[in-house]
């Protein structure tokens, strides 16, 4: 089997998303929108087999997970308490040139000669123009090159006969304040908020202002008391969302990869301090060795209940196509952490551009909690009868230990919140006290995964190409999506072996009627077998039937049988049409 280099393999997925209905880009007709993608028919599927896969493993085959369908548009002040209004940005740099916007963190670092100059004059009317500007040459280029994009700054300016001033060089090392397509200088780096600011109600003014949520997760947590107290649920539980998010990424780039609308699949898993769980149990489970550690127990701690986590994605993605050798783990080092996160683990996969992020498994503290009931005025916190009968019959030692060990996180949490120091440990001590109660803030271990992004790692890790030689010397190379069936767009195609035999289609419509209540399944009859075969398995079937003349008893014994083919291999065989629907069933759920 031929496998396309890498550099094509990003070229040849696009043109094929696009050939083949996968996606498209948004407004194509009116030269499109960057940023924007929508979903074709197959890709409709693929999404929405992802999405349905997510949940059941998720919610449905689990007691201790409920869903929630929160609002895109939420109140104002959950961005704030969360720290987006004022902290969800990015630093952003201009071209002083061309006024191209760069994420200035991005910006590949470069080497040569910078051209500086203090101005220009204006030789035919002696307009001076007392800017400095400067531009970045590689090693090799001329000066030349450098006076003409200063030119072309100064123009803009308004001087057209231009006299560059006080020019001299300078030897520039790995610098990332040049523009990289041209050489020009770069604004100072500036925040560049993410959000999409929109208005509720009809006039358009501050006290109206709204945001298109960047995230699902706030949501989650601004309902945490309203799913807990119906759901009939006790922590440790957890509450998932699937949904749409939107960034106002400066520079989308990587097809589907980073884009300004997307969606969103995030659990957030609340579980007892570890000073309640102590209380409780009598110690703390911690790590033992790398791996699934099993069936979740009580007296797990945070460390234990973010390595189930992170174990249990990997299983998703091993059970829909994305075996764990083709994952990495990468565990954030202490100065990369957010200042809230215990832990994190992004899960990696290798996209034809590069190892990037599929997923982020954070143990989140009981930041999040903490912030909304400090902004909202409003008790997050959750009462559990069985830990105050239990912190009753510590000794007082160990009351005492734990009692220490919460204020202090409290304490730690509150300082940096910007709450004055005497209040803050007044607080916390209060918090503290709690325990002896019954009472806590939940903390938080959160799988959060982008729908696009594993869309997309998808389609790269199921493309591949064969090329095959006929009887006569022909050489043809096919596309073949090798989907995990779960995740396949169409489960199934079925064929007549003949579309001019009226028999042959109503026998194969039948089948298709037999299937299609079930799964999604493809009817075709146009063109040669064959071709049909090569369609299918360019939009990752993983299986079709043929009905043929042994299928109406022409052979006696192969009466109501097909010929079912698989797609990796090519394979095919002959079954009953009446096993036909369980032997499907069985393969792609």
């Amino acid at each position: 089997m031929a496998e396309p280099k890498v550099n094509e393999l990003m070229e040849k997925v696009v043109s094929l998303c696009k050939r083949r209905g996968f996606v498209y880009q948004s407004s194509e007709i009116y030269g499109g929108i960057n940023g924007f993608w929508d979903y074709g028919p197959l890709g409709a599927e693929l999404k929405r087999n992802v999405k349905d896969l997510w949940w059941t493993s998720m919610t449905r085959r689990r007691d201790d997970v409920v869903g929630l369908e929160a609002t895109i548009i939420m109140h104002p002040q959950i961005w704030r308490a969360s720290g987006h209004v004022d902290t969800f940005s990015d630093p952003m740099a201009d071209c002083l040139l061309t006024r191209k916007r760069f994420r200035a963190d991005q910006i590949d670092p470069q080497s040569g000669t910078a051209y500086h100059y203090s101005g220009a004059r204006d030789a035919e009317t002696g307009k001076m123009v007392a800017e400095a500007y400067a531009v970045l040459l590689p090693a090799g280029k001329p000066p030349e090159s450098a006076r003409k994009v200063a030119t072309q700054y100064y123009q803009a300016r308004g001087l057209k006969q231009v006299e560059l001033e006080g020019e001299r060089t300078e030897k520039v090392e790995n610098s990332q304040r040049f523009n990289p397509e041209n050489g020009s200088l770069l604004t100072e780096p500036r925040p560049f908020n993410l959000m999409f600011k929109t208005y509720v109600g009809p006039v358009a003014d501050e006290d109206n202002v709204a945001y298109l949520r960047p995230e699902t997760a706030q949501a989650i947590f601004a309902q945490f008391k309203n799913v807990l107290e119906t759901s009939r649920q006790k922590v440790p539980f957890g509450i998932a969302q699937v949904g749409k998010a939107f960034r106002n990424e400066v520079t989308p780039r990587n097809f589907t990869f980073r884009s300004r609308e997307f969606e969103q699949m995030e659990l957030e898993f609340f579980i007892p301090p570890d000073e309640a769980v102590e209380a409780l149990t009598g110690s703390v489970a911690k790590p033992a060795a790398p791996g699934h550690p099993g069936a979740p127990q009580r007296n797990w701690g945070w460390q234990l209940w973010h390595q189930y986590w992170v174990e249990e994605r990997i299983r998703f993605y091993d059970s829909i196509g994305l075996p764990r050798t083709s994952l990495e783990e990468y565990w954030q080092k202490p100065d990369e952490l957010a200042h809230y996160a215990r832990a994190t683990v992004d899960l990696l996969f290798k996209f034809p551009f590069g190892t990037q992020e599929l997923e982020g498994i954070a143990a989140r503290s009981d930041f999040d909690l903490s912030q909304h009931e400090r902004c909202s005025g409003k008790s997050q916190g959750v009462f559990d009868e069985e830990l105050r009968t239990a912190w009753g019959k510590l000794d007082e030692a160990t009351r005492q230990r734990l009692s220490d060990s919460y204020f202090q996180h409290r304490q730690k949490y509150l300082l940096k919140a910007g709450v004055p120091a005497e209040q803050a440990a007044r607080d916390a001590k209060e918090d503290a006290e709690g325990l002896a109660k019954g009472q806590y803030i939940p903390h938080v271990i959160e799988p959060s995964a982008g729908v696009d992004r594993l869309i997309l790692g998808l389609l790269t890790n199921a493309y591949s190409e064969v090329t095959t030689t006929d009887d006569k010397g022909k050489t043809e190379t096919r596309v073949i999506l090798r989907f995990h069936p779960k995740v396949a767009p169409i489960k199934v195609g079925v064929f007549p072996l003949l579309k001019n035999k009226p028999e042959l289609v109503a026998k194969a419509r039948e089948v298709n009627e037999l299937l299609r209540a079930h799964m999604m399944s493809f009817y075709d009859d146009a063109g040669a077998i064959g071709r049909r075969y090569a369609r299918q398995d360019e939009a990752g079937t993983p299986f079709c039937v043929t009905i043929d003349f042994d299928t109406l008893g022409e052979t006696p014994e192969l009466k109501d049988t097909v010929t079912l083919r698989y797609r990796d291999d090519g394979r095919q065989e002959r079954m009953p049409i009446s096993a036909l629907l369980g032997f499907l069933l069985e393969r792609i759920r």
